[in-house]
């Protein structure tokens, strides 16, 4: 039993609000009960039975709930309708402002023991540090989140897990990320918990850290499970974001049409929705999704919108992610000595723990850049320092075209023997094509 539902507790509320009424205990008690009654109720010596409670509360003027609990009357209610506002206001990409919101919200949501909304509130606080680029913070929201659910179904639980793992994935912790989404979807599949919205949730989340491992065959599975899982699931946020992940895998297996197709339902769910900062992503995604067609006139075009968009929202650290992408074009282009200021200027927001992906990519294209240059020096370096930090992410696909660069530059400098070793690493990373350490696939959904 909850401390607000103590007789100590209710007793001394009776006595404090009879007294601000200027009621006396006949008055209180009639015409049901006795003084008597009243008093041993306020003095804590009774648990007083629901219709006693209700009785008094009527004669208070005050809800039932409020007295038992000490919360005023339909605040349960007033907070969920205060954190829809809070999403809402997240989705226009106002992070910061959402951020001031879901902390007052969670004030308010423990000084008067709301559960619930306590773990709506570090959600919604986890996906703000997740836009603003703080993983650390949004990593330690989300389990926050996750813990003030307890045992609570893993259906309600798994919003918090995709956070978790998203921000370990953003983070460079591929392998952890993995684990995190296969876990819980073999859970969920394994015991009989199939609720659609939470398996979209996490095949749809679980597409770029598979990716980005080199796992495509997963992620080609995990996107074929998200299309037949879409039709069952009514919130069209959730849907435009497996539009948009899947995507990803349409693009690798040279499906450009069907990709575009996709991105174009993203985006335009994203406008009807006015959600900013995932209309954003639908441009970056796309820049991508020309750069690998080819087409580097409309792929500079949807980057450099992506760009400002996330710019204007103060969302930093996809930002220079975005940024890292333009670069590639812009080299592409012939402007390599553009391409090479824009990536000087974003390297200081990436790290090993900080888009990890996406420094090292920053730090391949300066290498080549630098070897265009023929500064062999400089390109070895940056080599060396990407493939440290694919290393550490588990990015086997990077990392073996990686090893080939390095075994190139270092073969034509005279150093056979450490290009051997450089592409001896790079098929090391390329023996288990479509596959991870992580043993098994998670168990497959009834679909």
């Amino acid at each position: 039993m909850a401390e607000r539902d103590d007789p100590e507790i209710i007793g001394r509320r009776v006595q404090q609000l009879r007294t601000e009424r200027g009621l006396t205990q006949k008055q209180l008690a009639e015409p049901v009960y006795t003084p008597a009654y009243i008093s041993t109720v306020e003095a804590g010596r009774v648990r007083a039975s629901e219709p006693a409670l209700r009785h008094i509360a009527g004669r208070l003027g005050i809800a039932y709930e409020e007295l038992a609990t000490g919360r005023p009357a339909h605040l349960a209610t007033d907070l969920r309708l205060r954190l829809t506002d809070a999403q809402r206001t997240l989705s226009t990409g106002e992070a910061e402002v959402a951020a001031g919101t879901y902390a007052v919200l969670l004030a308010e949501a423990e000084a008067h023991g709301l559960v619930a909304e306590q773990a709506a509130a570090l959600l919604g606080l986890g996906e703000c540090a997740l836009d603003t680029g703080d993983l650390e913070t949004a990593q330690r929201r989300f389990e926050e989140s996750e813990q003030r659910m307890g045992d609570a179904p893993l259906t309600q639980r798994v919003p918090a897990v995709r956070g978790r793992a998203v921000s370990h994935y953003l983070a460079g912790e591929l392998r952890y990320s993995c684990y995190l989404f296969e876990s819980t979807l073999d859970e969920l599949n394994r015991t009989g918990l199939h609720d659609p919205e939470a398996l979209l949730l996490l095949y749809t989340g679980v597409i770029a850290p598979y990716m980005d491992m080199g796992a495509h065959a997963r992620a080609a599975q995990a996107a074929e499970f998200a299309l037949a899982l879409a039709p069952q699931v009514q919130d069209p946020a959730l849907v435009a974001r497996m539009h948009r992940s899947v995507a990803r895998t349409m693009i690798a297996e040279g499906r450009i049409a069907e990709a575009d197709v996709s991105l174009a339902k993203a985006a335009e769910l994203y406008r009807q929705l006015q959600i900013r900062t995932e209309l954003a992503n639908c441009h970056w995604m796309r820049g991508y999704l020309y750069a690998q067609n080819g087409e580097l006139e409309r792929a500079e075009d949807e980057l450099r919108e992506a760009q400002a968009m996330l710019s204007a929202k103060r969302a930093a650290l996809y930002t220079s992610q975005v940024a890292v992408e333009l670069a590639d074009v812009l080299h592409r282009r012939g402007r390599s000595d553009e391409a090479g200021e824009l990536l000087r200027q974003v390297l200081g927001d990436l790290n090993s723990e900080r888009g990890a992906i996406h420094a090292a990519a920053a730090h391949r294209l300066l290498g080549i850049i630098a070897e265009d240059a023929r500064d062999t020096e400089a390109a070895e370096e940056h080599y060396v320092r990407a493939m440290s930090l694919l290393e550490r992410a588990g990015a086997a696909g990077d990392l073996a075209d990686l090893c080939r660069l390095l075994g190139d530059l270092l073969r034509r400098t005279g150093r056979v023997e450490a290009a051997l070793d450089a592409y001896r690493t790079g098929l090391g990373h390329r023996t288990a094509p479509g596959t991870t350490t992580l043993g098994p696939a998670p168990a497959q959904p009834p679909l």
